[in-house]
């Protein structure tokens, strides 16, 4: 008597992995780089922090409701959203505007568009480009707080603008040696100024596998094989345009965003240099000394393209084709 087995529908490999847990895990990943823009800039900065999350999420919570949609707000991504914002806000920006940003992000970007994982580009980044051009002398006022808590703080040219003179051969209104860029005792946004901070979050997510090594390796490695080449050949310089700025937050948190970077193996190492040769563009020939806010948004674009041309091809396609071209 022959045996029938039923077969369940795809997908046939599951997994328990949720929206919910990877999204937590950036969270977690967030923490350490959060903590020291706290500690380094003060209470203002866990104000925006706070501000800038809750603005997601309620404006989350509200379309859904008014639009009777499933509300979503429980998967995490919209606290994502808002800390990414938030740690790229200077520390000293008036609150009303990473909460506006917020809003922004999350209606414009993501919800206009169909929800999670439906926009085209990444929302917290493309909040902060049009913040950045809606409200430019807020966004690039920073000031430094010399490592104390206190926020009552001096302004200062932050180390990508000194690094960005020396280039030049101008003389820089301040240098910071590569243990202050790598700690963190630098001017800059809430959450880009600790090197290793950032790194801990970076490895955090790599060994927990929510992100792939390829997209922020390739990204940082060609950004710094680029700017050694075309930066006059000199490593420490290299080092420093590494540790400065946004680089290492954007590689690891925004750029390797599931919704708006390549699926595809091949796709991911493709994109990493795509982001590293904008970036090296933007900032040694760009009217601003950085650039990788706008080279994701860029790259961001290309994705369809690159995805189109490293998809993997089927077995027996190509000779199904030259078999069809034959004839």
């Amino acid at each position: 008597m022959e045996k029938f087995y039923n077969v369940s529908s795809s997908p046939h490999v599951r997994s328990k992995t949720s929206t919910q847990n990877l999204m937590l895990d950036v969270i977690i990943a967030m923490i350490p780089t959060s903590i020291w823009g706290i500690y380094h800039f003060g209470v203002n900065s866990l104000v925006i922090l706070v501000a800038t999350v809750a603005a997601c999420v309620l404006t989350e919570l509200v379309y859904q409701k008014a639009m009777h949609k499933p509300v979503t707000i429980a998967d995490l991504s919209a606290v994502v959203t808002g800390m990414i914002l938030a740690l790229n806000m200077p520390p000293q920006v008036p609150v009303w505007i990473p909460v506006f940003g917020g809003v922004f992000a999350i209606l414009v970007v993501k919800q206009l568009y169909g929800g999670l994982g439906q926009n085209f580009m990444n929302p917290a980044l493309a909040a902060r480009c049009f913040l950045l051009i809606s409200f430019a002398t807020y966004m690039n006022n920073f000031s430094f707080s010399n490592g104390s808590a206190s926020f009552d703080s001096v302004s200062g040219a932050t180390p990508l603008a000194s690094l960005r003179a020396i280039h030049k051969g101008a003389e820089a209104a301040s240098v910071y040696s590569l243990q202050d860029l790598f700690i963190g005792n630098i001017p800059g946004t809430i959450g880009e100024v600790s090197a290793a901070a950032l790194l801990i979050g970076g490895i955090y997510l790599i060994v927990r596998k929510v992100i792939s090594w390829r997209i922020p390796v390739c990204y940082i490695g060609t950004f710094a094989v680029l700017t050694f080449l075309f930066g006059g050949f000199n490593a420490e310089y290299v080092i420093s345009e590494v540790c400065a700025g946004g680089l290492i937050f954007g590689a690891f948190f925004m750029a390797t965003d599931y919704v708006t970077s390549p699926i595809t193996e091949k796709g991911q190492y493709v994109f990493g240099v795509v982001l590293g040769l904008f970036t090296c563009i933007f900032r040694l020939k760009g009217a601003s000394p950085e650039g990788v806010s706008y080279a994701i948004i860029l790259s961001n674009l290309l994705v369809p393209l690159i995805e189109r041309i490293t998809m993997p091809v089927a077995f027996g396609i190509e000779k199904v084709k030259k078999e069809e071209k034959k004839a």
